[in-house]
């Protein structure tokens, strides 16, 4: 189904992170000769669970010629901002910098790629909105670098990883979260992981498919996490963005949480009412990957089973491999919720977002 209507707010686009002499000239000397003389600066920084050189990482209508998918700012202001009349798109970059065991090169590196994003990519297009990307190898200086950009009205949101290499919810993470609140962000955790353990429980997979595929189980364990060490409770004004996620695996997961925590609430004195609650509150989740059956009434059966339509937002992915192209909403989604999706709760997540002007219709439907 394609969007009826101009004014959306696109939550998860992925432009091609810069090549490493890009980011050079926003190093102080130190670091710059450091990446250089150890052919740091000559490397892809490509990370396993987000590589724009394999097949999967873009459409293959959506690939520039002699690039990597999302590198052609020209094509993406076609593709995924003209095409649905979007006002803004948050563009998610996870660059490979967050995986590296040195903090301070990561951190380093990490600077110097929000500074690119800030002045040299989203001056191309005035929709674009930044995602502040942090390590949190050292939340000290993760900290840091959300309070250095805090002022930046462009920068609308906290990206991180949605596998670390600790759960999310432990304290040593807590200033980052303490930092995002007093700077009025959501923290995003979007697909992808550091690949400090294996992704599924059992062991490292053989195959791609089965590491996507169990990517939803990471998010599983990152709410899990969030509800029982008590971040909800002590950052009470923190809302939390799932990227990339999928969506049908959320309702079966509150089912099964809230039948667990009746039987050991005395566990966890601190979560004073039903976890399905506080995620609805909390936690909003991005539209694509929507992973629901074609049929548009087992659609609206799922839907109907998140008791609420303040948790999806509207997302196109691209230009990932699974953007549905110009056909982005699935079917089963009512009017009403597609514009609740699309325009109202993107602007009550991200504050920092002013409409510019009221939704109206698409060309198509003035033509009709």
């Amino acid at each position: 189904m394609k969007l009826p209507f101009r004014g959306a707010v696109d939550c998860d686009i992925h432009p091609a992170a810069p090549p490493m002499p890009a980011l050079l000239p926003y190093m102080n000397d130190y670091w710059s000769d450091q990446l250089h003389n150890r052919y740091v600066d000559r490397m892809g920084f490509a990370m396993t669970s987000n590589n724009p050189l394999l097949p999967i990482h873009g459409r293959p209508d959506w690939k520039p010629k002699g690039g990597v998918p999302g590198s052609d700012t020209a094509m993406l202001r076609s593709q995924a901002l003209d095409a649905f009349g979007t006002d803004y798109a948050i563009c998610n970059i996870i660059h490979g910098a967050v995986v590296l065991f040195n903090g301070d090169m990561a951190s380093a590196i990490l600077s110097a790629f929000n500074d690119w994003v800030a002045r040299e990519l989203l001056p191309t297009d005035r929709r674009l909105r930044g995602s502040i990307v942090v390590s949190l190898q050292d939340p000290k200086l993760a900290v840091a670098e959300i309070e250095r950009l805090a002022g930046n009205p462009d920068f609308v949101q906290i990206l991180l990883p949605s596998l670390g290499e600790m759960p999310i919810g432990r304290r040593i993470y807590w200033p980052v979260f303490e930092a995002a609140t007093r700077a009025g962000l959501p923290i995003c955790l979007h697909a992808g992981g550091l690949y400090r353990q294996a992704p599924m429980g059992s062991g490292w997979p053989s195959y791609f498919v089965e590491d996507y595929v169990t990517q939803s189980t990471g998010f599983e364990g990152a709410l899990v996490s969030l509800l029982a060490e008590g971040v909800f409770q002590k950052f009470p004004d923190l809302t939390f963005v799932l990227a990339e996620t999928g969506a049908t695996w959320l309702p079966p997961f509150l089912w099964r949480q809230d039948k667990m925590w009746l039987g050991v609430r005395t566990e966890l004195p601190w979560i004073d009412r039903i976890p399905r609650e506080i995620i609805c509150e909390r936690v909003r989740l991005t539209l694509q990957p929507f992973d629901a059956p074609s049929d548009p009434t087992l659609v609206e059966r799922v839907l109907d089973h998140f008791g609420t339509d303040e948790i999806l937002l509207f997302s196109t992915d691209y230009p990932h491999w699974h953007f549905d192209g110009e056909d982005v909403v699935p079917d089963g989604f009512s009017p009403e919720l597609i514009r609740k999706i699309a325009i109202d709760n993107p602007y009550a997540t991200y504050r920092r977002l002013q409409k510019p002007h009221i939704a109206t219709p698409a060309a198509s439907e003035l033509s009709t």
